[in-house]
Order: structure tokens, then sequence, then C-alpha cells
């Protein structure tokens, strides 16, 4: 199983790249346009997750910002440093108090070891999202997004991400709306490899590969 920090290629992703472009036309031109770009994992799980929820309903660069002043509170980001710090050093470095109460349930989660971040790498995709989904802050679009980026899954289908349906309208449907019933079509092409045509489908909107 491949796992977060590694910047070589996915185990799976030629092979994903060969099977894709075999079944679908659209996949067939989309993804010789990128060479050899592809999919990296990083960031360790507690960090990620911490990241992910400073940076919600912001700009990038407010995320970044917020999360540099956040790093000058708890320079190692672990759950210990976090729970120390408490709500008022939290608030302190700019964080609304609903930002600090999620970070500070998601330390308690990891430090009273209500999630199984070691165990992650073994479980089910679905079985890993029920956990993280138990996290104050975390929703099924946050749990996907890390299931892509830092467990590097091959499988994930995000039917929340604006992204993912705006690829799909953009290459499948002349850049006509799509429901999720119409993504759901489209990728049960792309099974067991949809994170790989779901970042494809990123890399048309916008050809700055994504991190996360």
């Amino acid at each position: 199983m491949e796992t977060a920090g590694q910047v070589g290629v996915p185990s799976y992703w030629e092979e994903a790249k060969i099977e894709l472009m075999k079944r679908d036309r659209i996949m067939r031109k989309l993804i010789p346009q990128f060479g050899d770009l592809h999919l990296t994992g990083r960031g360790e799980p507690f960090v990620t997750l911490a990241r992910s929820i400073i940076g919600q309903q912001i700009s990038v660069k407010s995320a970044e910002a917020a999360w540099q002043r956040f790093l000058l509170v708890c320079p190692k980001s672990t759950p210990a440093q976090v729970l120390k710090a408490g709500a008022l050093d939290l608030a302190g470095c700019g964080l609304s108090k609903r930002k600090a109460d999620y970070i500070l349930d998601l330390a308690e989660h990891f430090k009273a070891k209500r999630v199984h971040a070691d165990k992650w790498a073994e479980m089910e995709d679905e079985a890993v999202i029920a956990e993280l989904i138990q996290i104050r802050g975390i929703g099924r679009w946050t749990a996907e997004m890390f299931l892509i980026f830092n467990l590097l899954r091959p499988n994930i289908l995000p039917l929340d991400d604006v992204g993912l349906l705006n690829g799909i309208s953009l290459n499948y449907f002349s850049g006509e709306p799509v429901s999720r019933s119409d993504a759901r079509e489209v990728s049960a092409n792309w099974e067991p490899w949809r994170t790989v045509a779901t970042w494809y489908l990123w890399r048309s909107l916008e050809p700055v590969p994504v991190t996360y």
C-alpha cells in the first residue's frame, strides 16, 4: 500500500492510465495532455486534517496565512501541543471560535485514539470515511480529499466536489450542468480508478497540480 509522504508515482497510476484510455474516449484525449504529471501524496494525517479544517471556506492565500500563524502557536502540530495551547491560544492565531473548537476536537480524537490513523492504510475506504466524519468540522468531502491526497486511494469519486462536476460538464457534456447521477453514470466506466480519472478532470480545468 502506497503511504503518505512518498512522492513517487502511485503504484497503480500507469495501469490506471492505460485502462482509462482504453475504455473512455475522453480520457484517451485528456490523459496524454499531462505527460508524466501524477498524484503525489504528502503529509502526516493529523497535520493534513488540521490544515484542511483551518483552510475551510477561505481563499488559498488566507488559508496559508492562517496556517503559518497556527504554526507559531503549535510548531510541531501534534495533538498534545494543540490541546495544551487550548481555545484561547488558537483564537489568538486568528482562528474563529468554531475552527478552534474543530481543531481541539480533532486533537482529542487523535489523543484518545478514537480514530485509528495507524490502521487507515489497511482499512476500507468507507470505514476510514466513517471514522473521519465523527470529527467536528470534517464532512464527507474533506474525508474523500484525505483519502485521495493522504492515503492515495485509487477509486474515490468525490461527488460533492465542484471541480469534479465542472470537469465532467466541460469534457463530457459540452459545458451543460451535470447532476450527481450524471457524474455516477460517467464514472461507472472508470472503476476501479475513479481517483485517477477525477485527478485528470481537475487538471483539465487548471493545469497546475492540485495540492492538499
